[in-house]
């Protein structure tokens, strides 16, 4: 028996020959169960595709609406400056020192480092400067191993650094006629991963193996202090071979966020204060732009119409310690400007500039609508896109400074023509290709070169080609979401492409199954994100429920979520994995909010109180770090009260005292003075 045998079968006593006839498939039905199988492998994949897409959407936007989020919470550091009373008789708040640090002399001290003793106990990597190829190597070594170098080499690494990175020009020139290739890598975000594997492929950074690290070493990761000493140490070994860009990242008030900050007094809880303190210095003394030839130009965001390389040149770089930070003469004049029209308005608020498109009636918008558009308010920090949004006359000499380096570290590009600000991520512009052909006209350039953004396979070519997009960090979002990538340029100056992806898990998958756990933790995600602005939602669907059934069209339901969360998301196509629909084809808009818990433990309270801890948790974290002084994870409950009074009152959060009272009350440990334990609100 089987295909092609001759072996005839007896049936009721008659010998019967197979039919030659069957074991030969027509022509025509082939071929239309190929098409058919063609037909339904591409429909597969198309839903595939689609599933891809909006898992990638649902990503991104999030991790924007994040950064928009640091932005308010940055306006909230200025506003505590001016607010923040002195809970304790020790000297200045931290606060204060974080935005406007005050010169420790301990600091400045350069031989400081020598006064901290390395026990005999210590088995990690020793450091001897100047560094040598082998302290390099043991470094690698000991990181592979998991293993943490000691607090006074970081110290003394930080002030040779320091030193080096006093003596380079604001954008570094390079030349490949002295060397066959320079290799060009994107965002890091502490995947030490990503970079041991870009040192194995293409070698270890030399004289025959020159680097430029565009950017974002840190946050994000878990291995931030690794990836950034490495790059240090052979910037230090390697000055004429080893470049590094700064990025968004590299600021301290960014790094309060996405978890630098927290890293540094994880590992180095001792020395942890001065460590970040010279980070602080370092960061802002990186380069800001690097030409290769004359013809390539690299920056870690982007340009603006307004860049301007000669005047880039020039400036004090060291000057913007944080992007994010408004320059004070600047607010003082937005302030007084804005004053003086209000006066001569009256309540008016017919405007169509963004610094006027708030409204003065707060009451009539929800804490999200303003947070996202009325970034104009003098207690909240205006979108990084420069100062054009306030347009001064006269811009003073540092305002111009730190408005060309926001558009540099923030900005993005588009296909449509002309430069805008960038609403959606909250800093910098949008550039289109008109205006990427006039700078690289103006200053001689073919091509532009940078990161900032994720990209599916670790890198993008837009505006005609002579923009590219890299992105070195493999598995950004999720496990097998996106390939790392890095560029090699030669003499001929035609960029060369190599990617690859840090993987443990992904490559026993297949590509069905990579979608489902990435597409899982996207709904995950965004699912919290619903849960975070639940009041809202709840109460923008009852306005177009008249009849109190529960039940919204699904054009009513996609506007309500759209307008609410600003996360420009295909709603549509989402509705099956958020909501049910009713027989009448209506969405149950409360079947979003069922059996949906945030994840995280939360006191018990009050369900707008426990909203509004979850929807700003990551940014009671932070502000509850900084006033810990000892980083003990305890504050005082009147420090307690006193902080969320103020954070509630600046984002119009309608939170009365009795429920802060209560919030208190329910934490305090008894045991330990009244102290209230800062992690549990996080």
């Amino acid at each position: 028996m089987g295909c092609g045998t001759s072996v005839a079968t007896e049936t009721q006593g008659k010998i019967v020959e197979p039919d030659d006839t069957a074991k030969t498939p027509c022509p025509a039905l082939t071929m239309k169960a190929a098409v058919l199988i063609q037909r339904w492998y591409r429909r597969y994949m198309a839903r595939l595709e689609m599933r891809r897409r909006y898992t990638w959407n649902i990503f991104q936007s999030i991790e924007y609406a994040g950064e928009q989020d640091q932005l308010q919470l940055s306006s909230f550091f200025s506003f505590m400056l001016d607010n923040f009373t002195q809970l304790n008789e020790n000297g200045p708040d931290l606060i204060s020192q974080l935005l406007d640090p005050v010169v420790d002399p301990w600091l400045g001290r350069e031989t400081g480092y020598n006064l901290i003793p390395v026990p005999e106990s210590y088995s990690g990597p020793r450091l001897s400067f100047p560094l040598s190829v082998s302290d390099t190597n043991s470094l690698l070594g000991a990181f592979k191993e998991q293993q943490t170098l000691h607090a006074r080499y970081v110290l003394q690494l930080l002030y040779e650094t320091k030193k080096l990175l006093k003596q380079m020009p604001n954008i570094t020139h390079l030349s490949t006629s002295y060397t066959n290739e320079i290799t060009i890598c994107g965002d890091l975000h502490g995947r030490l991963d990503d970079l041991l594997l870009i040192f194995y492929k293409n070698g270890l950074p030399s004289a025959e193996t020159p680097y430029v690290f565009n950017g974002d070493f840190v946050d994000r990761g878990k291995k931030s202090v690794e990836v950034v000493i490495l790059l240090l140490v052979y910037l230090l070994l390697y000055p004429d071979y080893m470049h590094l860009n700064r990025g968004n990242h590299e600021d301290h008030i960014m790094n309060l966020r996405y978890g630098f900050t927290r890293e540094v007094m994880q590992k180095y809880k001792t020395h942890g204060r001065e460590i970040l303190q010279l980070f602080q210095d370092v960061f802002s003394l990186l380069p800001i732009a690097t030409v290769i030839d004359g013809k390539i130009l690299i920056v870690h965001g982007g340009i603006s119409d307004q860049t301007d390389l000669d005047f880039l040149s020039s400036i004090e770089r060291h000057k913007v310690k944080s992007a994010l930070r408004f320059p004070r003469r600047s607010l003082e004049k937005l302030d007084i400007d804005q004053s003086q029209r209000q006066m001569k308005r009256g309540r008016s608020t017919a405007s169509s500039r963004p610094s006027s498109s708030c409204s003065h009636s707060k009451n009539q918008r929800t804490p999200n609508q303003r947070k996202r558009r009325c970034g104009q308010r003098r207690q909240d920090m205006p979108f990084l896109d420069s100062l054009s949004s306030v347009a001064p006359p006269l811009p003073l000499q540092h305002d111009l400074e730190w408005k060309q380096i926001v558009d540099i570290l923030w900005s993005d590009p588009k296909t449509q023509e002309g430069c805008s600000p960038n609403i959606f991520r909250g800093g910098g512009c949008y550039f289109g290709p008109d205006v990427t052909q006039r700078l690289l006209t103006r200053h001689g350039l073919q091509l532009l070169i940078r990161s900032h953004e994720c990209k599916q396979e670790g890198y993008e070519l837009c505006h005609g080609g002579k923009v590219i997009t890299i992105f070195s960090a493999s598995n950004y979002y999720e496990e097998g979401s996106n390939r790392g990538a890095y560029i090699k340029v030669g003499r001929e100056l035609v960029p060369r492409f190599y990617q690859y992806q840090v993987s443990h898990t992904t490559r026993k998958l297949t590509l069905t199954q990579r979608v489902r756990v990435a597409e899982g933790s996207a709904l995950k995600a965004l699912k919290e994100k619903l849960f975070s602005h639940r009041s809202e939602l709840l109460s923008g669907l009852q306005q177009y429920d008249h009849k109190n059934t529960g039940n919204v069209s699904v054009s009513d339901w996609a506007q309500v979520f759209e307008s609410v969360l600003r996360l420009d998301l295909p709603w549509r196509t989402l509705r099956p994995h958020l909501a049910r629909l009713a027989p009448d084809g209506s969405v149950e808009y409360k079947s979003c909010f069922e059996d949906m818990e945030s994840g995280i433990p939360l006191p018990q309270v009050t369900p707008n109180m426990a909203e509004t801890l979850f929807r700003y948790r990551t940014d009671i974290e932070i502000i509850f770090n900084i006033i810990d002084k000892d980083h003990s994870g305890l504050i005082s409950i009147e420090e307690f009260r006193h902080t969320w009074h103020l954070f509630s009152a600046h984002l119009g959060v309608d939170i009365d005292d009795r429920a802060v009272d209560d919030l208190a009350r329910k934490n305090k440990d008894q045991q330990l003075n009244e102290k209230m334990d800062g992690d549990k609100y996080s």
